[in-house]
């Protein structure tokens, strides 16, 4: 995939990409595969916003994609579409009892392949298989944490995890985020990387085009006034977080929790598992 340049023929097309779209091949979407898609707009089912600034953007249908893909189906490649819901590109394959299916699209995937979910599957972009028949340091993408229960992991566009080592009834994961992981060697894998990995390279160029995507604007705290928010308030103009009223403070979420990098996760259920933790990896 490339990312295609405007002219800037107006301020916001100065400066702005947008993507390539010349690996899909159809606009149009099978219907059976499609579901409504509300817009909660950041709301939880109280009505309550529990994600902030967002509401609006354009119309679109849920793609079902199947992440599962159980052992023993064969299914040709017949068209890449365009997913609004994800980055990643989207393919539909035929089995052959005649079934749709939509998988996630990996690089070099094209019209006609024919793609096989089964332990003794040939290792081929596409194909689906337990991390156990895997070869060591195969990229894939898709994988599942728990058997069964379908692709958890790597699904954005772009992205892969690699099989580092085979120990016993685990198999060493290097995941996107550079962490090491321990998963289930009868966990389902797919051979190859996500595609239209050019994505995260896009411009966004104007405020309109995030507003299509349904991301509301947001302000910042130290422009705001004392009562507004913790960061606001002070005399004397501009200032930092930590200037101004709050000489000296933590930064602090709109309701008054410690927040830019400080850590509120718990994760001590899945500790074990983990080889190497990311953030090891980000320091080196």
């Amino acid at each position: 995939m490339a990312i295609k340049l405007h002219n800037p023929t107006t301020p916001g097309r100065r400066g702005m990409t947008t993507q390539d779209f010349d690996q899909i091949t159809t606009n149009k979407p099978v219907r059976s595969l499609l579901a409504v898609k509300n817009r909660g707009s950041g709301r939880n089912n109280q009505g309550r916003i529990t994600t902030r600034h967002k509401g609006g953007g354009a119309r679109k249908f849920y793609r079902l994609v199947n992440f599962k893909f159980i052992a023993g189906t064969t299914a040709t490649i017949e068209q890449i579409e365009y997913d609004p819901n994800r980055s990643a590109r989207i393919a539909r394959v035929k089995t052959a009892e005649g079934e749709y299916h939509y998988i996630l699209a990996a690089n070099d995937m094209k019209i006609g392949q024919v793609i096989t979910s089964d332990p003794e599957a040939p290792i081929e972009t596409g194909n689906r298989l337990p991390l156990k028949n895997i070869p060591l340091g195969s990229l894939i993408h898709s994988v599942e944490l728990f058997p069964g229960r379908g692709g958890q992991i790597a699904r954005s566009a772009g992205n892969s995890a690699q099989l580092l080592a085979k120990e016993e009834d685990y198999a060493q994961v290097r995941l996107p985020s550079g962490e090491v992981r321990l998963i289930n060697m009868e966990c389902m894998a797919s051979i190859g990387v996500i595609g239209n990995e050019q994505h995260q390279n896009i411009k966004i160029g104007k405020a309109g085009r995030n507003r299509h995507k349904g991301i509301r604007p947001s302000v910042r705290g130290v422009v705001m006034n004392a009562v507004d928010h913790p960061h606001g308030g002070g005399d004397g103009g501009r200032h930092g977080i930590g200037g101004g009223k709050n000489w000296g403070t933590a930064p602090k979420t709109p309701w008054g929790q410690k927040t830019l990098g400080y850590k509120t996760r718990r994760r001590k259920s899945t500790t074990k598992f983990i080889v190497k933790s990311r953030h090891e990896a980000k320091r080196r």
